[in-house]
């Protein structure tokens, strides 16, 4: 083995601080050694790789398929596959021969996630000896033998007549425990019935991966259409980086075993979507597959986005909204007026020709033009996983110039011995009040609880449910409107 050295000291030695080794400076001298199992490995670098393909779940969670060259000889051999995700899940990694050249079968696999830092190293000559070496101002250099006593809030060192727990000078080790690596290691032991090249493909799970999908809506200056554009936000807190990776992404909540997932079945490469201007989009069991146009890089601790959807003039539908909670109708107030808040929705029907693709879950933001022709931003709202010729409505947040208040004009029981045969008749007044220029529609929503009958109202109701009554009130403008109703409910 050749002999190396990394020097990281300053030229004026500074003492080990107790409290950690953020000053230690190492010195490391890899001196001959034959015989380990480090030796007889192979390794597999990056350089090997083939082709990568990541597919990422919700909830933290994503496939990694891994395709790289390697030599086999006949018999055992120990191949490193370095460079996995710090947050492998070793039970699920799952080996390949993709190439169907080579004969082999895995015997054992073992990942090494206790990386070379100079704490570990330090932590790793527990009671060995090291070499202290200083240089003083005129260059001159010495060395001196020390036993590692300690290592905790600092080194402690054991010298032939002395013992210190200040270091002053750097370190030089003799070598590196084989079971510190550089990157985190997939070490693959296995036997191949002949020698031979092939490629193998490694495939595993990972945390420390995800996505989400952002919108951006603009409105159109008539309010009856919108240009709905789509995104994809990567994020990678996995530890490496994903060069050149062919990325697809699973819309859907994907079951999860709380504790160590077993060993998945072998099954067949997902095959790769033609390139396209927008991701491809296909169902994929009880989910939905987007597949990212290009290959792409996805570097550790980066958040990267990319277009998932463009639809200019998609048809939309703007409404105030006001609600009522059942619990009204079942206890007489004396609150007099309540006054109640009208939000501002968005609405629109994930149909073909203007989207027509499932959506994924994420946030739709909502722009508007001012008068100069600035777009403002007018409210926010989350959406669920939604198919196609869903419903999508947005609350953007609560009017400013129309507002609402209700107060109940009666209340009586009509009869009932307990809580499961009660019937009761509450009455309701509404009053609202618009301050725009122009007049304006409000819909008032009322939930009623059990079997109900509006059995008096000053304009004709819509039963949009079981439980659901609604009015369309229209407001005139810098004016006001009454609503009034009388419902029966029984339990």
């Amino acid at each position: 083995m050749h002999t190396n050295a990394l020097t990281t000291s300053s030229r004026q030695p500074q003492p080990l601080a107790t409290s950690g080794f953020a000053s230690l400076a190492l010195s490391l001298t890899l001196f001959s050694a034959t015989g380990t199992a480090m030796d007889q490995e192979q390794r597999i670098d990056d350089t090997a790789q083939k082709a990568l393909a990541v597919t990422i779940y919700n909830d933290n969670l994503a496939l990694i398929r891994d395709q790289r060259q390697v030599t086999l000889e006949a018999g055992e051999n120990r191949l490193a596959w370095r460079n996995v995700s710090v947050q492998i899940r070793p039970e699920t990694a799952l080996l390949n021969d993709v190439s169907q050249q080579l004969d082999l079968t895995l015997l054992e696999q073992n990942f090494d996630f206790d990386l070379l830092t100079p704490t570990s190293l330090l932590k790793k000559y527990l009671g060995r000896t090291v070499q202290v070496i200083r240089t003083n101002d005129a260059g001159e250099r010495t060395t001196e033998s020390a036993t590692v006593l300690a290592v905790n809030e600092g080194v402690i060192l054991s010298y032939d007549d002395r013992i210190e727990t200040a270091l002053v000078g750097h370190l030089a080790f003799p070598d590196v425990p084989e079971d510190l690596r550089d990157q985190p290691t997939l070490v693959l032991h296995l036997n191949a019935s002949r020698a031979g090249e092939g490629r193998l493909e490694l495939s595993y799970l990972t945390g420390g991966l995800s996505w989400k999908a952002d919108y951006v809506a603009d409105l159109a200056s008539d309010s009856q259409s919108m240009d709905l554009n789509g995104w994809v936000t990567l994020t990678n807190a996995s530890g490496i980086a994903y060069r050149q990776a062919q990325v697809q992404l699973v819309a859907g909540e994907v079951n999860q075993v709380q504790d160590a997932m077993p060993m998945p079945m072998m099954a067949p490469r997902m095959a790769m979507a033609a390139p396209a201007t927008m991701p491809a989009e296909e169902s994929l069991a009880e989910y939905h597959l987007y597949t990212l146009p290009r290959p792409t890089d996805i570097l550790n601790l980066q958040t990267k986005q990319v277009a998932l959807l463009s639809a200019p003039k998609a048809p939309i539908t703007r409404e105030l909204l006001v609600k009522g909670d059942a619990y009204a109708y079942q206890a007489q107030s004396s609150d007099g007026w309540t006054k109640l808040p009208v939000a501002a929705t968005l609405s629109f029907v994930n149909r073909d020709g203007s989207l027509g693709i499932p959506l994924p879950r994420g946030v739709v933001r909502v722009y508007a033009k001012d008068s100069r022709g600035n777009a403002q931003f007018v409210g926010e709202d989350s959406i669920d996983h939604t198919p196609k010729n869903e419903t999508v409505t947005l609350k953007l947040g609560e009017s400013f110039d129309v507002t609402a208040r209700r107060k109940q004009t009666s209340f009586k029981k009509l009869g009932g011995s307990t809580a499961y045969d009660y019937a009761y008749e509450s009455a309701f007044e509404m009053e609202l009040k618009n301050a725009k220029p122009e007049p304006v529609t409000v819909k008032v929503l009322e939930t009623l609880p059990g079997d109900w009958e509006i059995v008096k109202e000053s304009q004709p109701h819509t039963k949009e449910a079981f439980n659901l009554a609604s009015w369309q009130v229209q407001v005139p403008a810098d004016g006001s409107a009454t609503l009034r109703w009388r419902a029966r409910v029984r339990h």
